[in-house]
């Protein structure tokens, strides 16, 4: 089953006096590269959060964001007393110096560096248990949405693949067209030749030969059929296989520029340039499955 690495989740422990909301967001990344954005109180355990995120999500630009709501009467933070006084005076003097109003001077004072600060929140045992189950429903939240994502680009792809396929199917009238159409030309090519001298026929077939299998797409075609099967098949294998994927479709862009630059002719090119443009649609896509 394939999986985007796009997902987002959501979860909130309710806890004693306040609230813990986690959200977690991700985008496609070669690896995991992850951003914590904690509250103070709850970095004491940013390893073990990482540790919880990188079992499940694997790959990914992932950040998740930490922010604690305090729903009860204590204050998460408290006020440096001797700091703000200070900060008060020196403006009450200047603003009398100046003559200016001394008006809303305390809602300045609160701006000023060092007049507030956190207040160390402990988080107890079962207060932790709380937070990584909710984080774990938020990681879970995300995964569903992954699937989601992940099914509908399974869809895509499966459309996509089976495009190929058919515009192969499409290729052998024209080839063997093309065929007869080259070994016409080389008879007319050497008509007055083989009048007007000796000439060895089995050399000129022979030459033929050789001509036409430089030519001959035969095997790349077989091996196309093939990686196209196989890219089916590994698509609903239970694991998200997007690097082998990748793989494969890198493959299969090989056996597609190979009849490309064999074909000489302008009927299979416009077939090879029609598979191409679905092979680089799956390409873009294959960059976020996991």
């Amino acid at each position: 089953m394939l999986r985007s690495m796009t997902g987002y989740g959501k979860a909130v422990a309710k806890l004693n006096g306040k609230s813990v909301t986690l959200e977690i967001r991700s985008l496609n990344s070669k690896q995991l590269d992850m951003n914590l954005r904690l509250h103070p109180a709850l970095r004491d355990n940013e390893p073990e959060i990482r540790a919880v995120v990188n079992r499940m999500l694997e790959r990914g630009k992932v950040e998740l964001t930490g922010n604690i709501d305090f729903t009860g009467t204590d204050l998460p933070a408290v006020i440096n007393r001797p700091v703000a006084v200070s900060y008060y005076n020196e403006l009450s003097s200047l603003a009398r110096e100046l003559g200016a109003s001394e008006e809303n001077l305390l809602s300045v004072v609160m701006k000023m560096p060092e007049v507030t600060r956190l207040s160390k929140e402990e988080i107890t045992v079962e207060e932790w248990n709380s937070i990584f189950t909710s984080l774990n429903e938020a990681l879970q939240q995300l995964d569903e949405f992954r699937k989601h994502e992940g099914e509908l680009l399974e869809r895509d792809f499966i459309l996509r693949i089976k495009t190929i396929q058919s515009l192969l199917a499409e290729v052998e009238p024209f080839e063997q067209n093309r065929n007869l159409q080259l070994r016409e030309k080389l008879r007319n090519s050497f008509a007055d030749f083989i009048d007007n001298n000796n000439f060895d026929t089995n050399r000129f077939e022979q030459e033929i030969i050789y001509y036409l299998e430089k030519l001959d797409i035969t095997e790349e075609k077989v091996r196309l059929a093939k990686h196209c099967k196989y890219f089916l098949e590994t698509l609903i294998e239970d694991a998200s296989n997007g690097r082998k994927l990748s793989f494969v479709s890198q493959e299969i862009g090989r056996e597609i520029n190979t009849m490309g630059s064999k074909a000489n002719d302008a009927d299979i090119q416009k077939l090879v340039v029609r598979m191409k443009d679905e092979l680089e649609k799956i390409k873009e896509q294959l960059a976020n499955i996991l």
